[in-house]
C-alpha cells in the first residue's frame, strides 16, 4: 500500500490564524542504539470551536501526535527532528515547564483512552476531579465539591453524591471513563484532546458522552481534537477529518467529502472494516451445556461507625438462562449492567446464590478440588488483552499456564508443540512464543489470550468484551477468527459485549441486561431487528441509528 503524503495540503494556513497550528512534526523513540520513526512530517491545524477527526490503526501514530501537543511524551526517550506546534500562536516544543503547567488541563485538557490506568487508585473521584480546580481556578473546598456534582451529572453518573468518595476499582469501565470526562472537562479548555473517548462505553452512554461534548463545546466555543477507530462516530462528530497511516497524513478532507469519496487505499479500507450480520446458522437441537437458574450476586454495602451491611447492591438478580452446545449467547447491557459479573459468577469466580448448571452437573457447592477439572472446560477472554496478560511470562509460558495446571504428564518439549499448535490455531507464527506481550500489538495480544484458552480445548469460553479495545479492521479479523474456531472445534461462547454491530455478526441468541436483571430476550435477529422493551429499542438505536417505521417495529 503506498503512503501519500499529504501533510503540506489544504489543511495549512496563515500563520497565527489557528488555535493549534502543526508543522512538520516528526516523532522518534531512542530504543537501544536505534531511533524508531513514530510520526514523520505531520501537519494539521484546529480552528476555535471546530471538531477535528484523526483517525487510524493502532501504531499509526494518532495517539502520540496527539501527546505531542501537551509535551507528554516521555523525554529524552522520545524527541522530535522536526516540527513546531502553536497553540494560540504561541509555541509549545521546547516550552519552558511553568508554562506547559499552566495550559495542561487548563487551556488545553486530554481523555485518556484507558482510564483505569489513568486515575490514580489511591485518590477519590472528589480528589482527582477536583485536583485541576484547586491548581488553576484556587476554589474553596466547597466550591470545588459543588462543581465536581455538577461535572458527574454532566457526564451521567448515577447519584453523584455517594460516588464522590470511591475509588476507582468501585468503578465500572464506563463510570470510569466519565470521571475522565468530568476531569477533562473541569477548567473549560480552549481545546480538548480525546483520545479514544467512548472506547469503554456502551452505545447509550456513547451517545449522551458525544452529545455533552457537542452541547459543552457549543457553549465554550471549545475546539476538539478527536481520535478514534469508530468511524461513524467522526461522520456524526468531525468537521474535518485527517487519516494516518504508518506515522504519515495519507489524506484529509472535510469529513462528508471523504467518507464519500475516499481517495486512498487505506482510507477505503477503515471505512468498509465494519461487522457483518450473522448469515450462517448454528447446529439445531444440541443439548443445553450452560444454564442458570434464579442466579443472584449481591454485593454488600456497609455504612456506620461499626461498618454494618446497610443495603446490597444487587449486581445480578435472579437472571435465569440457557445456552446450548456450539451457539453463541451474546450478553448486552450498559455499563454496571451486571454483564461482566454474570459471566464471572458462571465460572464461579464470584460468590452466587441460584443454580448454575455445565454439562447438566451442578457448580454451586462444589469444592475447589471438585472444580479444578472443569476449570479446563470453561475458559474465558478479558476484554484488556494488555492488562490479563502477565509482562514477566513469555507468550508460551502464558499459554502453557493451564497445560501445567491441568496436564502435568505432558514435557516440556510437548507443552511447547501444543503451544505451537495454538498458536497456529490463531493465527500467530510460533517463532514468536519466546517474545514477550508487550512486543505485540493489541490485536496480537488479543490472539495471544485466545489462544491460552483454547490450548486446553475447552467446552465454552466466556468472552468478555474481546474486542471493545480494537480497532474496527483488527476487530473483524477477531470476529472471523472466533468464527471459525466455533466451527472447527463445536465452541460455544458466552459473548459480552456492548457494541451491537459485533454481538449480531457473532451471535444466535441475545439477552439485555439492566441493572442486574434480563429484560429482554430472545434470537439475535428479533432482539436486535424487532425489540419489545423500550430499554432495548434505545440500545438499537444508538448502535445502528435505526428508525421506527409504520409498523413500530425498528429497522436500518
Amino acid at each position: 500500500m503506498s503512503v501519500v503524503d499529504v501533510s503540506q495540503g489544504s489543511g495549512a494556513g496563515a500563520p497565527g490564524t489557528h488555535l493549534i497550528e502543526v508543522k512538520d512534526l516528526s516523532v522518534s523513540f531512542r530504543i537501544g542504539r536505534n531511533n524508531i520513526e513514530a510520526v514523520r512530517g505531520v501537519s494539521f491545524h484546529i480552528d476555535k470551536g471546530e471538531t477535528v477527526a484523526l483517525v487510524g490503526e493502532s501504531g499509526s501514530g494518532k495517539s502520540v501526535t496527539a501527546l505531542s501537543i501537551l509535551q507528554l511524551l516521555p523525554y529524552p526517550k522520545a524527541f522530535h527532528p522536526t516540527g513546531s506546534i502553536k497553540f494560540n500562536g504561541q509555541e509549545l516544543l521546547g516550552a519552558p515547564d511553568k508554562e506547559l503547567q499552566r495550559i495542561r488541563g487548563n487551556k488545553i485538557s486530554m481523555i485518556f483512552q484507558e482510564p483505569m490506568t489513568s486515575l490514580n487508585p489511591l485518590h477519590t473521584v472528589e480528589k482527582q476531579i477536583a485536583e485541576s480546580l484547586f491548581l488553576h481556578r484556587h476554589v474553596t473546598k466547597a466550591q470545588a465539591r459543588a462543581r465536581v456534582l455538577e461535572l458527574l451529572h454532566l457526564v451521567g453518573i448515577k447519584e453523584p453524591e455517594k460516588r464522590l468518595g470511591s475509588f476507582p476499582h468501585t468503578l465500572s469501565g464506563g463510570q470510569r471513563q466519565r470521571v475522565m470526562i468530568a476531569m477533562a472537562l473541569a477548567n473549560e479548555p480552549d481545546l480538548l484532546i480525546a483520545d479514544e473517548p467512548t472506547t469503554a462505553v456502551d452505545v447509550t452512554i456513547q451517545a449522551q458522552i458525544l452529545k455533552l461534548l457537542e452541547e459543552i463545546q457549543k457553549r465554550m466555543g471549545m475546539a476538539i481534537l478527536f481520535i478514534t477507530h469508530e468511524l461513524g462516530i467522526v461522520r456524526k462528530l468531525a468537521n474535518r477529518t485527517y487519516v494516518m497511516y504508518q506515522g504519515k497524513l495519507v489524506e484529509e478532507g472535510d469529513t462528508a467529502t471523504l467518507f464519500a469519496k475516499p481517495k486512498h487505499e487505506y482510507t477505503r479500507t477503515l471505512l468498509a472494516a465494519e461487522p457483518k450480520p450473522r448469515r450462517d446458522k448454528a447446529p439445531e437441537n444440541t443439548p443445553i451445556i450452560l444454564q442458570t437458574t434464579d442466579l443472584k450476586v449481591h454485593f454488600p454495602r456497609k455504612g456506620g461507625l461499626l461498618g454494618r451491611t446497610i443495603d446490597y447492591v444487587r449486581a445480578v438478580d435472579g437472571v435465569s438462562m440457557a445456552v446450548r452446545a456450539g451457539h453463541t449467547l451474546g450478553v448486552v447491557g450498559e455499563s454496571g449492567s451486571g454483564k461482566t459479573t454474570l459471566g464471572l459468577a458462571i465460572l464461579r469466580l464470584l460468590r452466587s446464590e441460584g443454580s448454575i448448571q455445565f454439562g447438566g452437573r451442578e457448580l454451586q457447592g462444589l469444592g475447589f478440588r471438585e472444580l479444578r477439572p472443569l476449570r479446563k472446560e470453561m475458559q474465558v477472554v478479558f476484554q484488556d488483552p494488555y492488562g490479563s496478560l502477565s509482562p514477566r511470562l513469555s507468550v508460551c509460558q502464558i499459554i502453557e499456564e493451564g497445560l501445567v495446571v491441568h496436564d502435568k504428564s505432558l514435557s516440556w518439549e510437548q507443552r511447547r508443540a501444543v503451544v505451537a499448535e495454538a498458536m497456529r490455531e490463531v493465527g500467530l507464527d510460533p517463532a514468536t512464543m519466546d517474545r514477550y506481550p508487550h512486543e505485540f500489538s493489541g490485536g496480537q495480544r488479543q490472539r495471544i489470550s485466545i489462544a491460552r484458552a483454547l490450548v486446553l480445548k475447552p467446552r465454552l469460553i466466556v468472552l468478555d468484551e474481546p474486542t471493545s479495545a480494537l480497532d474496527r479492521t483488527v476487530q473483524v479479523q477477531i470476529l472471523d477468527l472466533l468464527r471459525g474456531l466455533r466451527e472447527r472445534h463445536g465452541l460455544t461462547y458466552l459473548f459480552i459485549s456492548h457494541d451491537l454491530k459485533v454481538v449480531r455478526s457473532i451471535a444466535d441468541h441475545v439477552i439485555v441486561m439492566r441493572d442486574g436483571v434480563i429484560v429482554e430476550q430472545g434470537t439475535t435477529e428479533d432482539v436486535l431487528e424487532r425489540p419489545k422493551t423500550a430499554y432495548a429499542a434505545a440500545l438499537v438505536k444508538a448502535s445502528f441509528d435505526l428508525v421506527a417505521d409504520d409498523s413500530g417495529a425498528v429497522r436500518g
